[in-house]
């Protein structure tokens, strides 16, 4: 066997940008890889974890949760339809209604939740409303 006379160097060997193009590239890791517009992906919480964020956030707020003009739009439209005659609303007799229907509403579905929890389910069933709103004796006269 013959021994080169080449001494090898200790620095590496430059290669050319051209032959650099041409080899495959190693796939991103996971935390790099970017959507098409090339933004990088969020991160995904477990299932059920966001839902626990939203309860927390709302519970800490005291805004309402359903938007004003759609509420009134929804109050003036079904007076009309009962009443038949144009009657004016002041805002603040909207917004008392307002208040009171999500008090109603989160109430409900508070005592849904606990009939949800009875039947050792996680999901909210339309069941469980039909039973909470038996149980307050509000079935009469409802579909």
């Amino acid at each position: 066997m013959r021994r080169s006379n080449r001494r090898k160097s200790s620095r590496p060997q430059r290669i050319p940008a051209a032959s650099l193009q041409s080899l495959p590239q190693s796939p991103p890791r996971r935390w790099e890889t970017k959507h098409s517009e090339g933004k990088p992906r969020r991160r995904r919480c477990r299932p059920g974890a966001q839902a626990l964020i939203e309860i927390r956030k709302y519970q800490k707020s005291t805004e309402l949760l359903i938007q004003e003009t759609p509420f009134a739009r929804l109050v003036r439209g079904l007076h009309g339809f009962y009443r038949g005659v144009p009657f004016l609303w002041q805002s603040m007799a909207i917004m008392a209604l307002q208040e009171g229907a999500e008090a109603f509403l989160v109430r409900l579905f508070g005592d849904a939740q606990h009939c949800c929890g009875r039947a050792k389910r996680v999901t909210l069933f339309a069941k469980d409303i039909r039973l909470a709103q038996g149980i307050r004796g509000m079935r009469e006269g409802l579909g």
